[in-house]
C-alpha cells in the first residue's frame, strides 16, 4: 500500500518517526532535521481526516527509563512543528485509553520505545557465553511480540517512516508489522525519497561513480567498502581509516589512529580494487596536530611520513587538490564519513573541501547522495544541504541498504 493511496479519514494510524534528536544540558533540541523530516507524512495524515500515533527512540537507554532520554523533553518542539497538541503517554505499554479515546486530527506521543528491553529484542543483565542465554533469549523474542502485539492494538494502520533504524528488526520496525495486513501498512514519505534515493545510486547508476568514504575504523566500513568496489568508478579513501593503510605499507604514521590487526585487510582492500579497475584515491599529505585539540600546533606532513609527537587530524592541501580532480566529471557520487577532524574548525578544510567539490559536480548534473551523521553534519557546517541531490537521515540504515543488505523495516512492509 502507498501513503497516497490509503484512505486515512476516521482511521488511527501509529507512526515509527526517528526523533532520536540531539539535546542540550537544559533538554532543548539542538538540531530539528529528523522532526523536520518526518512533517510531510505526519501532516499529510492529519490533513486527510486522520487520528495521529507517534513512536520513537531517543538514545541509547538499554531498556531502562532515563529522564535524560525522555522524549517528554521534545513535545512542545513537535507541537510547534505539527500546529497541533501532541498529548504524551508515560508509559508506551499502558497507552490503550489515550489511543482508543484519540480523534481525527489529534496527535498522541508515546514514551522512548528503548525504555522497554522488549523493544530491541535482547536479552538484559546476561552475558552471551552464559549457558542460559539462548533460553533468555528465546523468551525475550517472545516478549518482543507481545509488545508489538501491544503497540500494534492502538491503531488501524501502521507507517514506517524511521529509515535511520530500518536496519534494526526491533518491535516497532519490523515485528510490528505482522499485526497488518498488506492494505494497512506503508512506508511513509520520508522512507520512501530514503529508499528512492538508494535505487538512483545503486540500481540506476549514472558513470562516472565516485564514492568518498571516510572515518576512523577501516573495520567498521569494509563490508561496504568491498560492495562499493564492485560498483564504482572511483573511491576516495580519508579521514583516520587512511593510516592504517600507510602503517601497512610500513609508513611513519606518529600518534595518529591506526588499527594494527586490520593491516592486512588494508592491503587487500587495495588488491580487490586493482583486480576490479577501481581507482583508489588517497592523501598523500596530512594537515598534523601536536596534540588532539582545536588549539594545536599545525603542520603538514606527507601521510607516511609523520613524526613522532604528531598526529594526522585533516586531509592536507595537496590531498584536497587530489580529492577535488577525483569528483569532477562524477555523475553519481556518494558520500560517507569526513576527511578529518571536522569539528574542530582548524582541522575541517579537508571536508571542506569534498563538500565544495560535490557541490560543484552536483551543479554540473551529478546525483550526489550524502548519508550518515557526520557527513550530514559536514554538509550543514559548510552551509552545502541546498547544494546537494539528497541527504539522507540514516547512516547505518543507508550503509547496509548500499550494501546490498535487505532492511527488515523496508522487508516488513514490502514483504
Amino acid at each position: 500500500m502507498k501513503i497516497s493511496d490509503y484512505k486515512f479519514a476516521g482511521k488511527k494510524a501509529i507512526v515509527r518517526v526517528d526523533f532520536n534528536v540531539p539535546l542540550d544540558e537544559n533538554g532543548k533540541i539542538t538540531d530539528d532535521t529528523r522532526i523536520r523530516g518526518a512533517l510531510p507524512t505526519l501532516k499529510y495524515i492529519l490533513d486527510n481526516g486522520g487520528a495521529l500515533i507517534i513512536m520513537s527512540h531517543m538514545g541509547k537507554p538499554k531498556g531502562k527509563v532515563n529522564a535524560k532520554m525522555s522524549l517528554s523533553q521534545i513535545v512542545d518542539a513537535v507541537s510547534a512543528a505539527l500546529g497541533v497538541p501532541v498529548m504524551f503517554a508515560p508509559d508506551c505499554a499502558k497507552a490503550h485509553e489515550a489511543a482508543t479515546s484519540l480523534k481525527a486530527g489529534e496527535v498522541l506521543m508515546l514514551e522512548n520505545l528503548r525504555f522497554y528491553p522488549e523493544e530491541e529484542g535482547k536479552p538484559v543483565g546476561i552475558d552471551k557465553e552464559d549457558p542460559a542465554y539462548d533460553e533468555a533469549k528465546k523468551e525475550m523474542k517472545e516478549r518482543q511480540k507481545t509488545f508489538a502485539k501491544t503497540l500494534a492494538s492502538y491503531a488501524d494502520c501502521y507507517v514506517m517512516d524511521a529509515f535511520g533504524t530500518a536496519h534494526r528488526k526491533h518491535a516497532s520496525t519490523a515485528v510490528i508489522a505482522d499485526y497488518f495486513d498488506q492494505d494497512n501498512k506503508m512506508l511513509g514519505f520520508l522512507m520512501e525519497k530514503e529508499v528512492a534515493a538508494v535505487d538512483a545510486v545503486l540500481s540506476d547508476i549514472k558513470r562516472p561513480f565516485v564514492a568518498v568514504m571516510g572515518g576512523s575504523k577501516v573495520s567498521s566500513k569494509i563490508g561496504i567498502i568491498e560492495n562499493l568496489l564492485g560498483k564504482v568508478d572511483k573511491l576516495i579513501l580519508c579521514g583516520g581509516m587512511t593510516y592504517t593503510f600507510s602503517k601497512a605499507h610500513g609508513g611513519e604514521i606518529g600518534g595518529s589512529i591506526c588499527e594494527n590487526d586490520k593491516l592486512d585487510v588494508a592491503l587487500g582492500v587495495e588488491e580487490l580494487a586493482k583486480k576490479n579497475g577501481v581507482e583508489l584515491v588517497m592523501a598523500p599529505d596530512a594537515v598534523c596536530g601536536d596534540s588532539f585539540s582545536n588549539d594545536a600546533n599545525r603542520k603538514v606532513f606527507p601521510s607516511d611520513a609523520i613524526p613522532a609527537g604528531w598526529e594526522g587530524m585533516d586531509a592536507g592541501p595537496e590531498a584536497q587538490k587530489r580529492f577535488a580532480d577525483a569528483l569532477r566529471g562524477a555523475k553519481t557520487i556518494l558520500w560517507n564519513g569526513p576527511a578529518g577532524v571536522f569539528e574542530f574548525d582548524n582541522f575541517c578544510e579537508g571536508s571542506r573541501a569534498i563538500g565544495n567539490a560535490i557541490a560543484e559536480a552536483t551543479a554540473n548534473g551529478a546525483f550526489s547522495l550524502i548519508g550518515g551523521g557526520d557527513s550530514v553534519a559536514c554538509v550543514n557546517k559548510f552551509g552545502l544541504a541546498d547544494k546537494v541531490s539528497y541527504i539522507s537521515t540514516g547512516g547505518g540504515a543507508l550503509l547496509e541498504a548500499v550494501e546490498g543488505k535487505v532492511l527488515p523495516g523496508v522487508a516488513a512492509i514490502k514483504g
